[in-house]
């Protein structure tokens, strides 16, 4: 990825602050479980969704052990149909991908599909740096570039913002964008889609050029599949003359029989809809029909390492659909500008440790951005065991260990100040290797109980800032096992059964 938003904090000092911001809680609060109980009854008029979300896993994970030949086969297939195949290692690579063959068209403004690959790599910037202007067709992404803000949700890009901040917004910034808010604009939800809809339609009817994402990409045909709510997708796939669509390796699907699992999965999942009002899906060019010109951006950008990790490949099952981040307590609470990427919440908090490694302060924070409850994973459409995962990067922070960098092994550095830690782990567990030397501890720390601080010293003091330590017993449990249980003729230790 391209590194942490500029100036971001570590995840603890940025949820600090967000979790103060009193009108955000109440936003994402209404919004989450509002998105979370239209989606728990959606998913409830399946009597097969447990089904589903095991075919759905098994065919990620199929796919992911035989990545190379599908994506072969792609490339085969879109180049087939007209198409040209770019592949991009990291996000300097598609950037620069991307920027020359906008400047090759000669056009200076281009039409966006909403695209988290897009937000990764930070293409907007990057055209805006070759003199092009990238206009967000996605309501919610028009919301956050006019407000010149960052998304702060994969599905709801603006979901911390409300109606009359969004008006205020287009009130004062559509102007520098194009065609201004009609005067006397209202915060009623209709009267901000048309002054929305006003605003982009001189986009799309003039704009030369769109660039997209894509949700799934099938490699038996070479076909691409954008769903989406608003029909903007529609206009930006289909009008202009020139698309290129930057997307992430993982997003291949065998076969169209696998791509019907998902197209029943993602959308209850994410809008709590039986099927997304638009679903658009081209194959190469066609001759009257569409874009002439169709580029395919085959993005890796740290992908490749993340499979290599047998546990974290996990991550790259993710249809982004965003249904983890609506059942979070934490995110709910900080906000999804706290996790410091285009990729927030708890697929953020195991996704860009990965794509990003751990080496910054703020990337070797996100995971632990999590309480462990394990709603997400209870909501995910393709069973990625979240919390398994963010334990397992836990690890990695704290004893660094071999990973793949950049598609080299390597053996990763722990990350700073955890020295602590890794030294009481080491105690602890030497000590519960030595069944005496526990048993005298105990005993020790029983007898001193009255003594113990209700606060930690030193680095411990952050851990017992928002908790109290646990009590001591009078006797330790074996003692008093032993005393009330044991037999006198037995030796402490020796089985009783």
């Amino acid at each position: 990825m391209t590194g942490t938003y500029l100036g971001m904090p570590a995840f603890p000092e940025a949820a600090a602050v967000s979790t103060k911001n009193t009108r955000l809680r109440a936003n994402l609060r209404h919004a989450t479980h509002t998105i979370r109980a239209k989606r728990a009854a959606a998913v409830a008029e399946l009597a097969d969704w447990e089904r589903l979300r095991a075919a759905g896993a098994a065919i990620k994970d199929r796919t992911l052990r035989h990545l190379d030949h599908y994506l072969e086969r792609l490339e085969s297939a879109v180049t087939a149909a007209g198409g040209q195949v770019h592949w991009a290692a990291d996000a300097e690579d598609a950037n620069r991908i991307v920027t020359e063959l906008v400047r090759a068209t000669g056009e200076r403004e281009v039409v966006k599909v909403k695209s988290m690959a897009t937000q990764e790599i930070g293409l907007n910037g990057a055209l805006a740096e070759a003199g092009i202007r990238a206009y967000e067709t996605d309501l919610a992404e028009l919301i956050v570039q006019l407000g010149d803000d960052l998304p702060s949700h994969i599905l709801v890009p603006a979901i911390h913002r409300n109606r009359t901040e969004i008006r205020d917004i287009f009130t004062h910034r559509m102007a520098r964008w194009g065609r201004p808010a009609p005067e006397g604009l209202t915060d009623a939800p209709a009267d901000l889609a048309e002054a929305a809809r006003l605003h982009l339609r001189e986009k799309f009817l003039t704009a030369k050029v769109g660039i997209s994402g894509a949700n799934f990409m099938v490699a038996e045909s070479g076909t691409l599949v954008v769903v989406e709510s608003e029909g903007n997708g529609r206009m930006c796939l289909t009008l202009p003359e020139t698309l290129i669509s930057v997307v992430g390796i993982e997003k291949v699907v065998p076969t169209w029989r696998d791509l019907e699992v998902f197209l029943q999965l993602l959308p209850r999942s994410s809008t709590a809809e039986r099927m997304n009002p638009y679903t658009s899906t081209w194959t190469g060019t066609t001759d009257g029909d569409g874009p002439r010109v169709f580029h395919l951006v085959l993005l890796d950008n740290g992908r490749t390492d993340t499979l290599a990790d047998t546990v974290g490949r996990q991550a790259l099952r993710c249809i982004r659909c965003s249904a983890c981040l609506n059942v979070c307590p934490v995110y709910e609470r900080a906000g999804g500008h706290a996790y410091g990427s285009a990729y927030p919440g708890p697929i953020g908090a195991i996704l860009t440790p990965q794509l990003r490694g751990t080496q910054s302060e703020l990337d070797a924070s996100l995971p632990y951005a999590s309480s462990l409850c394990g709603a997400c994973y209870e909501v995910c459409p393709v069973a990625i065991d979240i919390p398994e995962i963010l334990v397992h990067l836990r690890e990695r922070v704290v004893e660094g260990g071999p990973a793949s960098v950049r598609g080299t092994r390597a053996v990763i550095k722990p990350a700073k100040g955890h020295a602590a830690e890794r030294a009481a782990m080491r105690a602890a567990r030497w000590a519960l290797d030595h069944p005496g030397v526990l048993r005298a501890g105990q005993r020790l720390a029983s007898r001193t109980r009255r003594f113990h601080p209700r606060r930690l010293p030193g680095p411990g003091r952050a851990w017992t800032d928002t908790r109290d330590l646990p009590a001591v017993p009078a006797e330790p449990f074996r003692d008093w096992w032993q005393r009330t249980h044991g037999d006198g003729n037995r030796s402490e230790g020796k089985s009783t059964t």
